[in-house]
């Protein structure tokens, strides 16, 4: 899906998950505390201005790919990262300013960046505790790094996908990615999928108006 094609359908995915807004009918308070205070988060972080001038120093020097992804969805990157507070952050796809979020979203995590597969290196027994996978232009390339670095997750980690119903291939790519028997509670927020690996959790999947 190209993105002018994406902006003309927004009012029309806009309408069709209205009534998945801000938390309602949502129950578990898990899910309930991630869409309110983290997701839906508007809090103006301090950290975000810095962030801004740091991604406009980098930009003349970037390709056009640096700045494709929206703020909205840069800060949300952000706060995720804030939130589960991991020791790994594997970073796959085209590497963009989102870069910049998550490595500030704790800083001191491992962080490994990879275009392509050849690119991601892990240290044997290392384990995933944020992926961030984003090309789904290539679902094949998502699907492989999603193989890769399952096998490497805890009860603590998190997976975000992007673009998860861009194209048919991603939707099916996400539907066989929730039915995966080592994940619990899952986000749709259509642009990006979210994937928690907490078991003891009660396995649902949440769809969210983002």
């Amino acid at each position: 899906m190209n993105r002018i094609t994406l902006a003309l359908k927004r009012p029309f995915i806009w309408l069709c998950r209205f009534r998945h807004r801000c938390g309602y009918g949502v129950h578990s308070p898990f899910a309930f505390n991630l869409i309110t205070q983290v997701i839906y988060e508007n809090t103006p972080y301090y950290k975000y201005e810095e962030l801004a001038g740091k991604e406009k120093q980098q930009a003349s020097q970037q390709d056009a790919h640096w700045k494709y992804e929206s703020k909205k969805l840069k800060r949300l990157l952000f706060r995720l990262v804030n939130y589960t507070q991991p020791d790994t952050i594997v970073d796959a796809g085209t590497l963009s300013a989102s870069a910049l979020y998550l490595r500030a979203g704790k800083e001191g995590a491992d962080y490994t960046s990879a275009s392509d597969l050849s690119g991601l290196f892990l240290e044997a027994d290392t384990p995933v505790g944020f992926l961030y996978l984003h090309d789904y232009r290539r679902p094949e390339f998502v699907e492989e790094v999603f193989r890769l670095c399952v096998a490497r997750t805890t009860g603590k980690s998190v997976f975000v996908i992007e673009g998860i119903h861009y194209s048919r291939q991603m939707s099916v790519l996400w539907n066989r990615m929730k039915q995966d028997d080592r994940i619990g509670v899952t986000f749709d927020l259509y642009d990006l999928g979210i994937l928690f690996f907490d078991k003891t959790k009660i396995k649902q999947d949440y769809i969210v108006n983002f």
